[in-house]
Order: structure tokens, then C-alpha cells, then sequence
């Protein structure tokens, strides 16, 4: 999101309102009830934030902080939150992202790289698919000699429903470039799960 990104700015149709209206209705429940007069408005607030990712351009976001720059070692980010929604439920799907790039002349500020994954993040999503885009992203922006993803995510459509394994992860890799190379992916891999200092 931009930097000055606020809940309340976001446009929220009295279509989506009303739909959410209709929804709690249809649930069987009293929608005039006390705990339930504002939750249309909330849901619908709610649901624009998760979504806001659609609004926003990744690349562009990568391309306000390029700088030109002679390191050409491993730049690792990790252990960036995320949280997103399974297309298929729209239910949360939670967890981790670790993003390494080598550079070829060009960085990028770090905070931009927990950027462009909430702003994948934040579409409706499969796992898999997030990984790629993020991954796909990075490496067509910044043209780096390699860059990899891979993320953990916790998906409440498996732990709420269906066959509610509330203790499974699931783990999704893609790797471009350098990072095809068994030696820097081991490197890679090595490095986020390691407790360094």
C-alpha cells in the first residue's frame, strides 16, 4: 500500500454494503440486531482493504527506489508477514515470504519488497500463483543476475473446514536466473532458515 494508506480513504459502494446486508439476511440472522447494525458497513470496509491490491501497480512500486549500485552479492529479505485470500473460499491464507535477488547494477530500496508482495498479497489468491507474481515481478524490474522466492503460509480453508488440519503449512518455491543454480539456491535456503548472531 502507499505510504500513506488509511482504511477510511477507501471507496466503498453501497453495492457491497447491500450485499453483505442481503448475506447476513440470508444466514438467518436478525440484521437490525445491536451487534450486527454496522457490520454491512464493516465488511465491506473490510474486504476493500484485503482486496486493495488491485489498485496498486508492483512494478511501479520497485521502480520509485531503483538505485544504481556495484554490489552484486545476495540481498536477502525474510520473514515477511503476509496475509492474503484464497480465491476459491475467500478464506485468510497467513504466513511468510523470504525474497533473495543477486543485482546486476541496479537495488532497490528493501521496504519496497514487503510492498510488493501485500500488494499481490492483497487479491483474492492461490499460494502458488502469489509466489510466481511476486517472483516474476522482481526479476522483470530489477533484471537481477537471479532472485528467489519461497513462502510458508497457514491456510484456514484446510484448518476450518473441509479436512481441518489445523497444523499444516504449505511451502511454495519458484527461482529465476542464478537462482536456478543448486549452489545459490542451497545458499539461499541455508540463510533463511538459519538464526544468525
Amino acid at each position: 500500500m502507499n505510504d500513506n494508506f488509511n482504511l477510511d480513504t477507501l471507496p466503498i459502494t453501497d453495492e457491497i454494503k447491500s450485499n453483505f446486508f442481503k448475506i447476513i439476511q440470508l444466514l438467518g440472522e436478525d440484521i437490525e440486531r445491536e451487534g450486527l447494525e454496522k457490520t454491512p458497513m464493516r465488511a465491506a470496509k473490510a474486504i476493500k482493504f484485503l482486496t486493495a491490491g488491485y489498485e496498486e501497480d508492483p512494478k511501479q512500486i520497485l521502480q520509485s527506489a531503483m538505485f544504481s549500485e556495484n554490489y552484486n552479492e545476495m540481498v536477502i529479505v525474510k520473514d515477511i508477514e503476509l496475509y492474503s485470500l484464497c480465491e476459491h473460499h475467500m478464506l485468510p491464507f497467513f504466513g511468510k515470504a523470504h525474497i533473495a535477488y543477486i543485482p546486476n547494477g541496479k537495488i532497490v530500496g528493501l521496504s519496497k519488497i514487503p510492498r510488493v508482495v501485500d500488494v499481490f498479497s492483497r487479491r483474492l489468491q492461490v499460494q502458488e500463483r502469489l509466489t510466481e507474481q511476486v517472483l516474476d515481478c522482481i526479476n522483470e524490474t530489477l533484471e537481477p543476475v537471479g532472485v528467489g522466492v519461497v513462502i510458508e503460509a497457514s491456510h484456514m480453508c484446510m484448518m476450518m473446514r473441509g479436512v481441518q488440519k489445523q497444523n499444516s503449512t504449505t511451502t511454495t518455491s519458484g527461482f529465476r536466473g542464478s537462482f536456478k543454480e543448486t549452489d545459490t539456491r542451497n545458499e539461499f535456503l541455508k540463510l533463511i532458515t538459519s538464526k544468525l548472531g
